[in-house]
């Protein structure tokens, strides 16, 4: 999988709404109605993540939010695998 450009990770993200590129990662926070909306989507995207074998370098979640940040180690960088995971978290 090849790392991505910045100027590639800029243009992917201009499609998904609230994702940013920063510190080395894509990453969104997202806000719930409450706890259990929280713990709902912290579900969907654990599994989500087992589907893609693509896991979060952190899924962060207070009261009703949360911080979910992706990158591929092993590519060093941002590749499609993360612009697709984060496409399909859009699609929950």
């Amino acid at each position: 999988m090849n790392k991505l450009s910045n100027e590639q990770i800029s243009s992917s993200l201009k499609k998904l709404k609230g994702w940013e590129f920063k510190d080395g990662s894509i990453k969104k926070s997202f806000k719930t109605k409450g706890f259990p909306q929280t713990m709902g989507l912290v579900s969907s995207i654990g599994a989500l993540c087992q589907q893609f074998d693509h896991h979060p370098d952190y899924l962060t979640l207070k009261y009703a939010e949360i911080e979910v940040a992706f990158s591929t180690h092993d590519a060093g960088g941002i590749t499609d695998k993360d612009i697709e995971i984060a496409k399909a978290i859009e699609d929950l």
